[in-house]
């Protein structure tokens, strides 16, 4: 069995070093703002949640950032009390019964997601990067894959934007390495910009 990254130094290179996206300021400036826009729509989401399904409204899950560091995100939850021990990490599938019907309707527009914009405020995130996952994946990342974790994960990322769910993982995972060997605060102007294009189609939802 391979060791944990939480047991194990994880050696990412330095490949990402001198390229840079959006500024700091700028990810902290427009996830403010969006959390801002977004409370009324929380509130009525968290009281949606609460009605019709046991159990919190925010999710919290830890997950693997840049350079492995471990952090907690933040999701408004979807899925039934009692998914996790059963399905930690397995895809989501349209109709998938664990996921409730106040949450099938939260993730297709990814409002689910808006919590993200709190582990953006922390640090934990950015707001265009691969999106962060669980410590068992990143434990059978190749070499080539962990370079995936050179930057800060993301709200939204190359891979969103280029198939989502609707594509292989590794392929997903090498995506991510382009966006990493490529970024720029050019390329994640165009990454927000097709992320509001497949907001409003819902494409690449599901596997």
């Amino acid at each position: 069995m391979s060791p944990s990254v939480e047991d194990t130094p994880v050696d990412i290179g330095q490949g990402a070093a001198s390229r840079r996206g959006l500024p700091r300021a700028v990810d902290i400036g427009l996830a403010a703002l969006a959390l801002a826009l977004a409370t009324p729509f929380l509130t009525v989401a968290a009281v949606a949640i609460k009605l019709t399904s046991r159990g919190p409204v925010i999710y919290r899950q830890q997950r693997v950032g840049r350079g492995g560091a471990r952090f907690e995100v933040y999701k408004l939850r979807t899925m039934r009390m009692g998914a996790d021990p059963v399905g930690v990490g397995t895809p989501v599938l349209e109709g998938d019964p664990r996921v409730t019907s106040v949450g099938r309707l939260l993730r297709r527009f990814s409002l689910d997601e808006i919590p993200n914009l709190v582990n953006v405020l922390r640090g934990d995130m950015a707001i265009v990067g691969p999106r962060p996952t669980l410590a068992a994946q990143v434990d059978l990342y190749t070499p080539m894959q962990l370079r995936r974790l050179q930057v800060k994960p993301g709200l939204t990322g190359w891979a969103q934007v280029n198939g989502r769910a609707g594509i292989p993982w590794e392929e997903r995972i090498e995506l991510d390495v382009w966006y990493v060997d490529h970024r720029s605060p050019a390329l994640d102007l165009r990454v927000l910009a097709r992320t509001l294009r497949l907001l409003a189609s819902g494409h690449g939802l599901y596997g």
